[in-house]
């Protein structure tokens, strides 16, 4: 009996801090069943049959009750909530198997002691009292066989649930380290183009920018050797790093006319686009423009300004 009541105090217990997590948070569905299964296995047999199958469950119900005031209902708290709900169904099952037993137990005493009663009033009553006690016995042993047969499917369903929950904590492990290999797999690609062009991320994308006299001779648009080269690291690269589109735009300084440097800054364009194709840059993913001299980034009052608004720069917008 003491027992008994200390089990219920726990049970209170558990509601009350249940109640307490869900100041901010309600509580998941999977948890208010788990702790209303416990609550039937402790008020049930078990409490006195199987008293560490119920011990079991209430430390699997505590799991998921502290997952639950530290995470709220996230995917932790509701499979732990799960295994207790299942784990307090078992004992509730053990303590009614065991409590049929007992009553098996008796029935048999009891049978027995009728065979062995002497008296006219043992006698008169003896073939009643077998067949009422055989047929309490072949009850209980059914009853056995139903909560054996119910039991066994709790546990085959909860070792079930256990090995998703191990396959999925792998799949994490799995997600994990296969981001924790792109993200290094990006920064030596970053690392790789900073070393042959500026890099810088603004809203429009990465922008890649290459000085046109690296590229091309002046007032050409066919790529010089030494332009194949870097394109050739560019594009390594751009595949390393993975690219939604890449927009490739040509740039002049403001000396001769505006269409003509418009016509040169496309064709120079162009040009890049048709050698970063040839590198196994996928051609539906990357267009060429011509801007001219229309932005410059700096003045063309000067050689040096001049030579910096020469240029060709990439935009890659990143998967």
């Amino acid at each position: 009996m003491a027992l008994h009541k200390k089990t219920l105090t726990s049970v209170v217990f558990v509601a009350c801090v249940g109640a307490f997590a869900c100041g901010t948070t309600p509580t998941p569905k999977t948890l208010l069943e788990a702790r209303e299964a416990y609550t039937e296995a402790a008020q049930g047999p078990a409490a006195k049959m199987t008293p560490a199958q119920l011990d079991t469950a209430k430390q699997a119900l505590d799991s998921a009750n502290r997952s639950f005031e530290e995470n709220g209902d996230d995917e932790s708290t509701l499979t732990l909530a799960y295994i207790a709900k299942r784990k307090a169904r078992i004992a509730a099952a053990q303590g009614e198997i065991a409590a049929a037993t007992q009553r098996r137990d008796q029935a048999a005493r009891e049978l027995q002691a009728a065979q062995l009663a002497d008296g006219d009033r043992a006698k008169k009553n003896l073939e009643k009292t077998k067949a009422e006690l055989a047929d309490q016995k072949r009850k209980a042993e059914q009853d056995i066989n139903e909560k054996q047969a119910e039991l066994k499917q709790k546990q085959a369903e909860l070792a079930q649930k256990e090995k998703e929950v191990a396959k999925t904590k792998q799949q994490l492990e799995d997600e994990k380290q296969a981001r924790l290999a792109a993200e290094k797999k990006l920064t030596a690609a970053m690392a790789s183009l900073a070393e042959i062009a500026k890099v810088k991320e603004e809203k429009r994308g990465v922008v890649i920018t290459i000085s046109g006299e690296v590229l091309f001779a002046s007032g050409k648009y066919t790529l010089l050797p030494i332009a194949q080269s870097k394109l050739d690291d560019v594009a390594k690269a751009l595949k390393d790093q993975g690219y939604k589109a890449i927009l490739v735009e040509g740039h002049t300084d403001s000396r001769g006319s505006a269409k003509k440097n418009e016509t040169l800054s496309f064709q120079r364009a162009d040009s890049v686009r048709a050698h970063l194709i040839s590198r196994g840059i996928d051609s539906g993913k990357i267009k060429s423009i011509g801007i001219g001299s229309s932005r410059p980034i700096a003045p063309n009052s000067t050689a040096e300004g001049r030579a910096n608004n020469r240029r060709v720069e990439l935009i890659v917008t990143p998967e």
